[in-house]
């Protein structure tokens, strides 16, 4: 295993495969302030070059946390699969990235082999990739899941309805949750993020979203983002929703700093499937963030990209519904412009995908970024194209609870126009039933919650 290579007479040598994983990343400021970062464009491409070279059993071998330290390294490790390892093992970085962007590599030939490939192998992949490469590939993986209705069909895509309230008031709720279904958004999930974390505040929407859904036929899904322990005591009351929800991070230190563990995790998926109302298998809901682990001092030294990574390993785990990085919410000490928020959204979705998992994004920045709506805009656009399954539907782009900008009804809308996607299919037929869409386009009901107030 070589860990150094020569640019324009100078020698660049690095320590080990995780700081070759580090230098090699695309620059973001969260990998700068934990000192991580490569210090010259010349050192990232040294990187790159002594990256392409190592071989999938190489970076295999050298997770960023080792096995016995660290419970969600032994998740990956243990869930590999090891015929399809044995078949890549000796392939170099380099090899795996030109054989996943080859026009003969389907998509259920990557799927397949991916099951053998460590989250920092996919972490890996993705630092050889350029922008338009990770849209391609990303576009190219086509993954399905089930939980009411089924994510991840041709020409869709989905959106998840958001309809947060500072208050959790049960009126403003219902009116932003109207006005999206008017909209056409929501199909993915509706799914609200509670201003209080209670088992009583839970319990109110939950029962909401259940009424909604069933007095207005909706085909789709319902979740409240509390904490998972507080959705787990939620349903021992007998109140029930379709989806399991929490957030996640890559290493079991910064697992515990949200106040889970896999144990946790696997408890409340077994609660769900027995107890929840989701028809089919896939009843969690995971979200994450690229620098979720830097926060906590969690990140044993490792980049964000590949942090990032291992969440997803550990989601793959789970089988789950719906994935989505919150890719700009952190802020600019980790994701700090316009330019590395699209970086950053492109790589999640990419790797997420590589994972075999259904992704979404909240396409959004804090108020102290150097970011405007226009970034978010084109990065909606590029994840369009890359066959991101679902983004969030928040009234006028703005959480009024969370604080951040994000994209909005509209936006949803104009996503599906300019590919010509669709909604979820029965979500689709049941917005046309109302006017709300026609021929794939917002129809001439648009916005009229007056429809849907009637039936409720």
């Amino acid at each position: 295993m070589i860990l150094k290579t020569k640019l324009y007479g100078k020698s660049y040598q690095f320590d080990s495969v995780k700081q070759v994983l580090s230098k090699a990343s695309e620059l973001k400021s969260g990998d700068t302030m934990a000192g991580l970062a490569a210090e010259s464009k010349l050192e990232r491409i040294a990187a790159k070059v002594v990256l392409s070279d190592l071989t999938v059993n190489d970076i295999t071998e050298n997770p960023s946390v080792a096995y016995e330290k660290d419970a969600v390294t032994r998740l990956i490790m243990d869930d590999l699969d090891s015929e399809a390892f044995s078949k890549i093992k000796n392939w170099s970085i380099g090899e795996l990235r030109e054989w996943i962007l080859d026009e003969n590599t389907t998509s259920e030939m990557i799927l397949k082999t991916s099951k053998g490939l460590t989250s920092e192998n996919i972490s890996a992949v993705s630092k050889l990739m350029g922008n338009m490469d990770l849209v391609y590939a990303g576009a190219k993986l086509k993954i399905k899941a089930t939980c009411n209705t089924t994510i991840g069909g041709s020409n869709t895509i989905a959106c998840r309805l958001q309809p947060n309230h500072p208050t959790d008031n049960i009126d403003g709720v219902i009116a932003s949750t109207l006005e999206g279904l008017s909209f056409g958004s929501g199909d993915a999930l509706l799914g609200l993020n509670p201003a209080v974390d209670t088992v009583d505040s839970t319990i109110a929407i939950w029962n909401i979203f259940q009424e909604i859904k069933e007095k207005l036929e909706i085909p789709t899904q319902t979740c409240v983002l509390s904490h998972v322990t507080t959705q787990m005591e939620a349903l021992k009351t007998g109140a029930t929703a379709d989806l399991c929800f929490q957030s996640i991070a890559g290493t079991e230190k910064a697992c515990a700093a949200f106040g889970i563990n896999i144990e946790m995790l696997e408890e409340a998926q077994a609660a769900f499937l027995e107890h929840g109302t989701a028809k089919g298998k896939n009843v969690m809901y995971f979200e994450t963030g690229q620098a979720s682990e830097l926060s906590s001092s969690a990140h044993y030294e490792s980049d964000q990209v590949t942090m990032e990574c291992r969440c997803y390993g550990l989601a793959r785990h789970f089988n789950p519904f719906l994935v989505n990085t919150v890719v700009g919410f952190m802020g600019p000490e980790y994701i700090y412009d316009g330019k590395q928020l699209i970086r950053a959204g492109l790589e999640d979705v990419f790797n997420g995908h590589l994972h075999g998992l259904p992704m979404g994004c909240d396409v959004c920045y804090t108020n102290h970024m150097p970011a405007d709506q226009n970034d978010s805009e084109v990065l909606a656009m590029l994840l369009a194209q890359a066959g991101c399954h679902y983004f969030m539907g928040v009234p006028q782009a703005d959480d009024i609870m969370l604080m951040y900008q994000s994209t909005g009804f509209h936006d949803i809308a104009t996503l599906r126009e300019l590919t010509g996607k669709r909604p979820i299919p029965e979500f689709q037929k049941w917005l046309e039933n109302y006017g709300f869409m026609q021929n794939g386009k917002l129809g001439p009901e648009a916005g009229n919650i007056d429809l849907l107030l009637e039936k409720l």
